[in-house]
């Protein structure tokens, strides 16, 4: 699984910031809030918009200030403490000790399976065994990062949105293109997502993540 795009980071900034709203309109529906397009971009530009609740104008907020952290952030690792802190910038207000692995059990709607509990060692151990794989591109790695933080569900909430911020950070400072998966795309994604949870195969959602959804610029 080659990397589909070879950019500077320069340039790889560029891209995000071009389609930044775009991106965070993207993850917030992933994760059930119905905000439209035009609202997304009313509050990533400080704007008022009706219609939402408090927590959701929140959620949205917090996508940005945690995509501000991504870009702004090149000499920083994608390791632990980064996904915590992307964790505390995504949820901020929204969920009790952001930032920090959850203490409670959770449920995963479409599916009776249950995630393992959380051990801060076992995670650092387990995300650097994927971080550290030679063998495989930045693209690669970065896809399973993803999957492998919204499986594993360690936090109390938000975890495919920390998934994929922390994914595309290793995108963007790799120069590999953005990770986004397209809204008409989404209930196929969740569809997959949840036969991953319940089998832990992962080569099949991998390659379609691969072959669908890598935004890049060809030079």
């Amino acid at each position: 699984m080659k990397d589909k795009y070879n950019l500077t980071r320069e340039q790889n900034i560029f891209l995000a910031k071009r389609n930044i709203v775009d991106y965070i309109w993207k993850s917030a529906n992933l994760e059930g809030i119905a905000v439209t397009y035009p609202e997304t971009q009313s509050l990533y530009d400080g704007g008022i918009v009706s219609g939402l609740t408090v927590n959701e104008v929140i959620a949205i907020n917090n996508l940005k200030y945690a995509w501000n952290f991504i870009l702004e952030t090149e000499e920083i690792e994608a390791d632990y403490k980064t996904l915590c802190e992307i964790h505390k910038l995504t949820t901020e207000k929204l969920v009790p000790q952001p930032g920090f692995l959850r203490t409670t059990p959770v449920n995963i709607g479409g599916t009776t399976w249950k995630p393992e509990f959380p051990f801060e060692s076992q995670i650092k151990e387990e995300l650097e065994s994927i971080l550290k794989q030679e063998e495989k591109s930045k693209t690669e790695i970065a896809i399973e990062c993803m999957l492998y933080i919204m499986r594993r569900q360690m936090f109390i909430d938000g975890n495919k949105r920390v998934a994929m911020l922390f994914a595309n950070k290793i995108m963007i400072d790799n120069g590999c293109g953005i990770l986004s998966i397209a809204k008409e795309k989404q209930s196929f994604f969740l569809e997959k997502l949840i036969q991953f949870y319940e089998t832990g195969k992962i080569q099949d959602l991998k390659e379609w993540i691969y072959q669908t959804s890598i935004d890049g610029i060809e030079l």
